[in-house]
């Protein structure tokens, strides 16, 4: 008996070359091609007829073709025009499946949306299911994490060791800014570990599917999210040194040593504290001292 993995990767070469097509490394392609994980993948997703889902990177359409049997609408969204024009041929025809060939950084992402919603001029809450680009996944989900009006799911493959930091608590070595940014938006949780020969070609890390669920109401409440995240890039931009110390020398704050311990205090923190054993909760009390 043929394994899955095997199987899947012998129909996608052939697909691949029957379009003339190969993996490109500049686009960091390897195709997901075990079938149990594209199951788990989906029943982490849960899609029905009333969702709309964006996919990031459909590739050779392994995923893309069961999305599209269970979403009422599906965005594709490939940078590789070869794929994108492969994939357009297979679903023309299908109103529900659109094929997007476009870099999903400078994608205008509500106004593709726009008008499959419940009404015409309406943009509906969306699922994102993808196996992403690993060379920049953390540039995606940052773009689209803070569009809480339009994304409700996320459930995407990316390397274990970024989904790592992204879940990781405070006090661990995968713990920063990464993981605060991740956990302000969404509640991380790793589906599955995903080995090298679930892929074609193998990649040469092991990966992990991530689910990014919205919360009921946010962790914490910033007054000035984006003060914030600059506060807590300046903490951990010099692990070392104590929270005073890397952020007193932040030109993008403007905040003296001085100015800092006081802030501490009033927040109920030690001076010589690290960012690394900070949660957000910490942050924003401290955001709120620094500008009352």
């Amino acid at each position: 008996m043929i394994p899955e993995e095997q199987s899947g990767r012998e129909s996608t070469r052939k697909s691949l070359t029957e379009h003339g097509l190969a993996p490109n490394k500049r686009f960091g392609q390897n195709f997901l091609v075990d079938e149990r994980i594209l199951e788990q993948i989906l029943d982490a997703a849960a899609i029905d007829r009333q969702d709309t889902v964006l996919e990031i990177g459909p590739g050779t359409g392994q995923l893309t073709r069961r999305i599209a049997e269970r979403a009422g609408n599906l965005v594709a969204v490939e940078i590789d025009r070869g794929l994108a024009g492969m994939l357009a041929r297979e679903f023309e025809g299908d109103d529900h499946v659109k094929i997007h060939c476009a870099d999903i950084l400078k994608t205008d992402l509500p106004a593709l949306f726009s008008g499959m919603g419940t009404s015409s001029d309406t943009v509906p809450t969306v699922k994102v299911v993808a196996n992403l680009p690993y060379y920049i996944t953390t540039p995606i989900l940052l773009s689209l994490l803070p569009m809480t009006d339009l994304f409700s799911r996320f459930v995407v493959m990316m390397q274990k060791e970024v989904a790592d930091r992204m879940r990781a608590r405070p006090g661990s070595k995968d713990y920063g800014a990464l993981s605060l940014t991740v956990q302000y938006y969404a509640v991380p949780e790793i589906v599955t570990t995903v080995p090298p020969s679930a892929f074609y070609p193998q990649p040469d890390v092991t990966s992990a599917v991530l689910k990014l669920e919205r919360p009921e109401e946010p962790p914490v409440s910033a007054r000035d999210p984006e003060k914030m995240f600059a506060l807590i890039r300046a903490a951990f931009g010099k692990r070392r040194k104590t929270l005073v110390n890397a952020v007193a020398g932040a030109p993008q704050l403007g905040i003296d040593a001085r100015t800092m311990k006081k802030a501490l205090q009033d927040a109920g923190l030690d001076e010589s504290v690290r960012g690394e054993v900070l949660n957000l909760q910490d942050f924003a009390r401290l955001c709120e001292v620094l500008s009352p």
